[in-house]
């Protein structure tokens, strides 16, 4: 075992980060920092802090970081509109490379020779944290406790608990029997009968959204203003990033939208079924396709489109911080350059549905694309021997008897 001297915690204020600080205390005889992020998960994280106090810690970093991680990770994302698998957001992926970061620059502040973390060893997310640390501090030590330890049942967290008096949160009424991981962009549930994958998710379960069968018979209108692709103001009001999300996560789930219930291919080799509610990203997602639609050219949209999917894995694998996502970060930001404008949305009962887009910098032109007089802007001639010289090849090979 490493001789570790300090090492920073990436800590919730739950029961397995709260056994984890006792155990990494007890197990290497070090110093434990501990680091609470706000990613806009909803409740307080202040509590964290008198619960690391009554543990004996005594570096404690808690720190809002909403504005961040929208301005600098789910922006630049959905400049790719990135969709894993065809359906996932990614809402818990690009969480994870913010977290990684500011632990290895704690453990840099601290003097820390280790970060630690409370990802299992079935997930994605040990991936993602670890890629991430080492892409930034190839030195720094990980210490991944659910990788060592035996205590693997929350019967022997519990007795863990009980055997080094470390207070366990008794909370009133029936505690969520899913596993549940939420930020500004989405809610994740996983667990119980949703490990089912036939298995319909119960109403109750949702925390975000109304049911599409549930929300207003009158649909709701919205605007919103893009500068180089990213959302800037919402009908006509200036916003930063997280308010940005934060009201597009409001009025999209008391319009039902967002719901998704995917089974999915994990880093690690499994399929995992997951349920998700990322209302405000659906709404991004949406809009920003429409703005590009009328602003961005035809074959860089495609190529965009043909890349999409491989950046979409970089961010799932925890590899945001890789050359390659790098430089298609780097095409992408290009890319937008022109996607500037306003698109309006009409949400209705589950659904996002595009109703008008306008732009200073379109290349739409109604003088060519009207079904009316053009007045000679567009030749309808051409057009034959275009088809012709693309049908070429497809003419040879039927003569060939390819076809």
């Amino acid at each position: 075992m490493s001789e570790i001297n300090k090492v920073v915690l990436a800590y919730s204020g739950g029961l397995d980060t709260s056994v984890i600080a006792k155990w990494l205390a007890e197990t290497y005889g070090c110093e434990v920092v501990t680091f609470t992020a706000d990613l806009g998960q909803g409740g307080e994280v202040e509590p964290a802090r008198a619960k690391a106090q009554a543990m004996g810690i005594k570096e404690i970093y808690i720190e809002d970081l909403r504005e961040e991680f929208v301005r600098d990770f789910v922006y630049p994302m959905f400049r790719a509109n990135a969709l894993y698998e065809g359906e996932y957001l990614l809402g818990t992926s690009i969480a994870r490379p913010l977290i990684a970061k500011r632990l290895v620059e704690i453990a840099a502040e601290t003097g820390a020779d280790a970060i630690s973390h409370g990802a299992t060893g079935k997930g994605n997310d040990q991936v993602r944290f670890e890629l991430g640390a080492y892409a930034l501090a190839p030195g720094i030590e990980v210490i991944a406790p659910w990788r060592e330890w035996d205590l693997n049942s929350r019967e022997k967290l519990l007795a863990y608990c009980a055997q080094h008096d470390i207070a366990v949160e008794k909370k009133r009424g029936t505690k969520s029997p899913y596993s549940m991981d939420a930020n500004l962009l989405h809610i994740s549930y996983e667990g119980d009968i949703l490990e089912d994958p036939a298995a319909e998710p119960e109403e109750a379960m949702w925390l975000w959204s109304v049911s599409p069968e549930a929300a207003p018979d009158t649909p709701t209108y919205i605007e919103l203003d893009y500068v180089k692709g990213d959302i800037t103001a919402i009908d006509g009001v200036a916003m930063s990033p997280a308010t940005v999300l934060e009201t597009l996560n409001k009025v999209g789930g008391e319009n039902g939208i967002g719901r998704a219930d995917i089974v999915e291919n994990r880093y690690v080799g499994m399929k995992s079924r997951g349920c998700y509610e990322t209302p405000g990203g659906t709404i991004m997602l949406k809009g920003h396709r429409a703005i590009e639609s009328l602003t961005m050219d035809r074959e860089l949209a495609h190529l965009k489109d043909d890349l999409m999917p491989r950046y979409a894995s970089l961010v799932y694998n925890g590899y945001w911080f890789s050359p390659e996502r790098l430089a298609l970060q780097a095409l992408i930001d290009e890319s937008q350059q022109y996607v500037n404008g306003r698109v309006r949305l009409k949400l209705y009962k589950g659904n996002v549905i595009v109703v008008g887009r306008e732009s200073a910098d379109s290349l739409f032109d109604e003088s060519i694309a009207t079904f009316e007089d053009d007045d000679g802007a567009y030749d309808q001639k051409d057009a034959a021997g275009f088809i012709k010289l693309n049908a070429l090849r497809l003419r040879i090979a039927a003569r060939k008897g390819r076809v």
